[in-house]
């Protein structure tokens, strides 16, 4: 997955828009001069974002010129320059607010990521995000999940199917569920089920879904689900799983496991803008 400036750029500029409406008041007691700046990472963090703040620029006009000197999904220590820019004073601190808010957050995002992969232990287990993610933010989150080392699952309603448990109440049978998605989604489109119970897991099983999430249970009854499931189907693990059994989880046989916190529950990281002295 790319942060497509295309693609982001609606998005970037309601945020740039956010913030300055008619303008910036302050701009009055700025030169209108060519100065140079940089960003600096203040805490050790896996980087995610660091093209962020050309496209920003880009949206302002012509007149920045930034380079990165960090590459995404690096892990950079306190003091790391990301990158270093040159431009007109008024459109360097228009931007400066609204470009480190989002680089902070994907920063933290892509640190937790790689602290969970750290976790788990076991390179056959993907790490999972969610579609917990702030709204309007899903694509910058899902890539910074990409830059800790983690795994997009599906990025909205449209790309995958997923049976989960208010589902189960409203439908009549999961055969009758199953075989309408496939009608309609066609047989490219992955169906996932979630299941809380052996009833559930048996049902997800005879009829032959491409992927079951088992959640809220212990290793224990993960792992025993698990060797029940016939191994052609996708299996993941999800509720209740945090840094401290995050490894337990990663040796029942799952092949991944999701966690929400990665996205709704972000510590941002540290980021400065400074103006060469």
């Amino acid at each position: 997955m790319k942060l497509d400036f295309k693609l982001v750029a609606p998005q970037l500029r309601q945020f740039l828009d956010e913030d300055l409406k008619s303008g910036d008041l302050t701009a009055v007691v700025i030169p209108n001069a060519r100065v140079d700046g940089h960003f600096i990472l203040k805490q050790s963090a896996v980087v995610s974002g660091v093209d962020l703040p050309a496209m920003f620029y880009q949206l302002l006009g012509d007149q920045v010129t930034y380079t990165p000197l960090v590459t995404d999904g690096t892990t950079a220590e306190a003091g790391t320059i990301l990158g270093r820019v040159s431009g007109n004073a008024r459109d360097l601190l228009a931007a400066e607010r609204v470009t480190l808010n989002l680089m902070q957050r994907m920063c933290g995002i892509a640190s937790a990521t790689a602290q969970a992969v750290s976790a788990v232990n076991n390179p056959h287990v993907g790490i999972l995000d969610t579609r917990k993610t702030a709204p309007g933010l899903r694509l910058f989150d899902k890539y910074a999940v990409t830059c800790g080392g983690g795994v997009n699952h599906r990025l909205g309603l449209y790309d995958a199917a997923m049976l989960k448990d208010n589902h189960w109440q409203l439908m009549g049978s999961l055969k009758e569920a199953v075989a309408t998605i496939r009608q309609t989604a066609g047989p490219t489109k992955i169906i996932e089920v979630e299941v809380e119970n052996e009833t559930e897991l048996k049902a997800a099983i005879e009829n032959d879904v491409d992927m079951i999430l088992i959640d809220n249970q212990s290793p224990a009854t993960v792992k025993a689900w698990r060797q029940q499931i016939p191994k052609q189907i996708v299996v993941e693990a999800s509720g209740g799983i945090h840094l401290e059994n995050l490894a337990d989880y990663g040796q029942t046989g799952v092949d991944f496991i999701s966690l929400g916190y990665l996205t709704n529950s972000v510590q941002a990281k540290d980021i400065s803008f400074e103006l060469d002295a």
